[in-house]
């Protein structure tokens, strides 16, 4: 299918490697995929759902021992340590791979290696970037269809080139103990064996989409991070678009794809998806910041997904999608998870396969849907998709927002007061963690950028870059703000509404990078007048609600300021020293 005598020449290498029965070489073609389809059905491997309800649409299930990123076997392997830096787990290259090799020696035989040539990023596109990977999985084969361009279009894209990412997947025997997902930055490779979960597989997304094109960025002068990208349409048809990175579970893929509230659509305002997790970003011929979304599809939670949560994400699973690790109800032929509605199937097989009798369910947690069960959904399913998805330049960006689960410290919203000092309030974010991340749930850690599991290079280095992209942008720079929906009162509720009513802190940030309103100097940065943030229609907050959801209390803040202390000692003279210019400088407004 190519004469790249690159790609040729290290695919013989893999071959005689891993010994499969036989080679096919994916084309993307509806045909090819049907009787992969239609394999994975035969064997077992895939059901196929109720063709009224769900048309195209497939239920998957992986080992009981293979259901989330597993962070711990997760490496960043380079010749020097400090290369990768703290935050990563870390081995020289050729001591991985002396460990690796006997791992995939003859891995493949008597199974078939589907060679799977992808696209990162809209067919054409100068900032797009090519990958292929190599595996034994029929599953991974289907995923990568929904989530990237794969097939011819990406071999034309690649060319003759060399600039190519090299991933090798074997499930191998699924053993948790030789479990690895690899990162070879310094050599565009990727290597992932004993897993068969779509986060350590689909090599695709996390793997090269953060990890090696973040390293890639930062050599070749471009951003590659963990960020959805929207878009915001006011009646005049002006579009500006907005930037976010959230931790897992909070409420990312929610804000990506955002219904309006009422006070705003009746105006005539619409928000537009153009991607609910990963931003390529470069400086254009106009010298403002542009983003893409290197992906094609959606890989979300299921758990919590609903119409009232996120109806667009909803709507988007109602066709050709691949289900996995949610619980099966076989009166409908259709899926259940928890949070969808209210009222769980009773013939019902969870999603261990195990059937269900009555409301005892066995699997661990006592969930008939695992807490990281996903969806893989084709983007163009999206009633809110952007019609810039595909656009080669990508999208212009106004704003950038952080945030993360804070009960008490952060505010609603704040705008940093120039570049430099909004990358050091994306250093320090903090979250709680989540399931889609295995070990302890609700422990807060620092999440720099939501990047702390996908920094392919040392982080150090990494906030470097940002500081560095700034210069480059000077005035044309996206204005840096942090937000938090997750305040609580003393008994643990949720102050803010959230979901849709989160528009109407968008909207003040627009107004900010417009210029339009006023904002309060505080110690942390620019906070809202209350006043200013509309809650025409929210019949439960009031100004005086917002007013407390933007104070800020020093003491919280001078306590959080010892866990960026602690974050940033970790990286010793990688370090820039701007980032430790404004840690002492906020400590000292605060203690004023």
């Amino acid at each position: 299918m190519t004469e790249n005598k690159h790609v040729k020449q290290w695919l013989d290498e893999m071959v005689e490697l891993v010994k499969p029965a036989k080679v096919v070489w994916i084309d993307g073609s509806e045909a090819q995929l049907a009787a992969l389809r239609d394999e994975a059905l035969a064997t077992g491997e895939m059901e196929a759902l109720n063709e009224e309800k769900l048309p195209g649409c497939l239920l998957h299930r992986t080992a009981e021992n293979d259901v989330a990123r597993v962070e711990g076997r997760t490496y960043i392997c380079t010749k020097n340590k400090e290369d990768a830096g703290p935050i990563n787990n870390w081995m020289e290259t050729s001591a991985m791979k002396a460990k690796l090799l006997p791992l995939y020696d003859g891995v493949m035989q008597g199974r078939t290696m589907y060679v799977i040539p992808y696209c990162m990023g809209p067919i054409g596109s100068p900032f797009s970037k090519v990958g292929i990977e190599l595996t034994d999985s029929i599953y991974v084969v289907l995923n990568m269809d929904i989530m990237t361009r794969m097939g011819k279009d990406a071999l034309t894209q690649l060319g003759d080139s060399n600039d190519f990412v090299r991933g090798l997947h074997s499930k191998a025997n699924v053993e948790e103990e030789n479990r690895y997902i690899v990162q070879f930055p310094e050599e565009n490779t990727i290597w992932s064996i004993n897993s068969a979960y779509g986060g350590n597989v689909l090599l695709g997304k996390k793997c090269f989409a953060l990890r090696i094109a973040s390293y890639q960025g930062f050599k070749e002068g471009w951003m590659a991070e963990h960020m959805l990208i929207l878009g915001i349409e006011a009646p005049n048809g002006e579009v500006n678009y907005i930037t976010a990175a959230f931790p897992s579970a909070c409420g990312k893929t929610n804000l990506a794809m955002l219904i309006p509230p009422e006070v705003y659509a009746k105006q005539g305002y619409k928000v537009w998806t153009v991607g609910d997790d990963i931003a390529w970003m470069h400086i254009g011929d106009d010298g403002r910041l542009y983003a893409i979304n290197p992906e094609a599809g959606f890989f979300g939670v299921a758990p919590g997904t609903n119409a009232k949560s996120n109806f667009n994400a909803l709507e988007s699973t109602k066709k050709n999608t691949i289900f996995t690790n949610v619980a099966h109800d076989l009166d409908q032929n259709t899926v259940w998870w928890e949070g969808l509605d209210k009222n769980p199937p009773e013939n019902v097989v969870e999603w261990t396969g195990k059937k269900v009798n009555g409301k005892e369910y066995t699997a661990e947690g006592g969930k008939l849907a695992h807490p990281n069960s996903r969806f893989t959904a084709p983007a163009i399913n999206c009633p809110c998709l952007s019609k810039e998805f595909n656009n080669p330049n990508g999208v212009p960006v106004t704003a950038m927002v952080f945030g993360g689960r804070r009960a008490k410290t952060a505010p609603l919203v704040y705008q940093s007061f120039d570049w430099a000092h909004g990358v050091f309030v994306g250093s320090a974010m903090a979250s709680e963690t989540t399931a889609a991340a295995t070990g302890a749930v609700g422990v807060v850690r620092r999440d720099p950028m939501a990047m702390r599991p996908f920094c392919g290079y040392n982080m150090g280095d990494y906030f470097g870059h940002w500081l560095e992209m700034g210069k480059k942008l000077g005035d044309k720079a996206p204005r840096i703000f942090n937000v938090n929906w997750f305040r609580t009162d003393d008994e643990g509720h949720f102050i803010w509404p959230g979901f849709g009513d989160n528009m109407r802190v968008l909207m003040w940030i627009l107004s900010r990078c417009k210029g339009e309103v006023d904002a309060v100097e505080t110690p942390i940065g620019y906070v809202p007048n209350a006043e200013d943030i509309n809650l025409e229609g929210l019949d439960d907050v009031t100004t005086e609600t917002v007013r407390g959801l933007l104070s800020i209390d020093k003491e919280l803040w001078l306590e959080d300021a010892a866990g960026v202390e602690e974050l940033y000692a970790m990286f010793g003279d990688r370090l820039p020293e701007e980032l430790a210019k404004q840690l002492a400088e906020q400590k000292a407004r605060l203690a004023k």
